[in-house]
């Protein structure tokens, strides 16, 4: 048995649709999908049901592109915000799919006991320059030409930003994780990098702002996780802080992945790692 891990399927786009398609079954293994399955529900149940046939157990952890507010059927208005949150939340309950709104599974197998733990914390705009203010960030990336997409399509309803969704969700994550034995080690799931320094964008410096919070940068640590998991960057790499692996786990958009190796090439083992 092994946890493999992967984020950023973005099933909008046929090829990754046919590369879900073909992968094979993984039998007993855990998998984790750390967020951007696709912007529709069509495409969020596709995803999870073929996975689920696949996996003997499914996590997931929602991405900006799944909370997109993009409407199912032409001159139907969206499902936004928090609403669309708790519905892409019930999609997966169909399947049997474990979220950040479920109890923390325990994993007994090959690697040693730990809690899974999947989060939904969003982003607060402080991965941002410390010269730079709240207020101006926007117009700062926009001179990079860096704006995300979520400006546009993101709808934090009902609460009045995306700054104020990330802080009730650290809050409520935070009582939840306090609970944990803490000689409990956890694999800690969520979609955006928990840490600034993990974020390595090149060709978009200034898309730093859409990509977490400082509020987590000693999460790992406060909550004994020997693996951290996240996608959104595109950037598939490992990297290593205070002792605990920080996985990067992202697939991307065709362009961005080989396709003539698969989708099992791209699946990363977490445990036992």
């Amino acid at each position: 048995m092994k946890i493999r891990a992967i984020s950023d399927l973005h099933l909008a786009s046929p090829a990754n649709r046919e590369a879900l398609a073909a992968l094979p079954d993984f039998g007993d293994d855990w998998l984790i999908v750390a967020g951007d399955i696709a912007e529709k529900f069509g495409h969020m149940r596709l995803a999870l049901e073929s996975l689920t046939r696949k996996f003997a157990k499914v996590f997931w952890v929602p991405g900006n592109h799944d909370l997109w507010a993009i409407s199912e059927e032409r001159g139907q208005p969206a499902i936004v915000g928090e609403a669309r949150y708790r519905a892409l939340v019930e999609i997966a309950r169909e399947f049997g799919v474990l979220t950040p709104e479920d109890p923390y599974e325990i994993w007994t197998g090959p690697g040693g006991e730990h809690a899974i733990v999947p989060l939904f914390l969003l982003y607060d705009y402080s991965f941002r320059p410390d010269h730079i203010a709240r207020d101006e960030v926007v117009a700062w990336a926009k001179e990079g030409s860096a704006v995300c997409a979520d400006e546009m399509f993101l709808n934090p309803a009902p609460w009045d930003s995306r700054d104020d969704w990330c802080a009730r969700r650290i809050a409520e994550t935070e009582v939840r994780l306090g609970e944990l034995p803490d000689d409990l080690p956890t694999i800690l799931i969520n979609h955006f990098p928990m840490r600034a320094d993990l974020i390595h964008i090149p060709r978009a410096p200034r898309f730093t702002p859409w990509c977490g919070t400082r509020a987590t940068h000693d999460w790992h640590t406060r909550y004994n996780a020997s693996v951290v998991i996240s996608g959104h960057l595109h950037t598939r790499r490992t990297d290593w802080r205070d002792g605990t692996r920080f996985e990067e786990v992202s697939l991307g958009y065709p362009r961005q992945w080989d396709q003539s190796r698969g989708l099992e090439t791209y699946l990363r083992e977490i445990l036992p790692g």
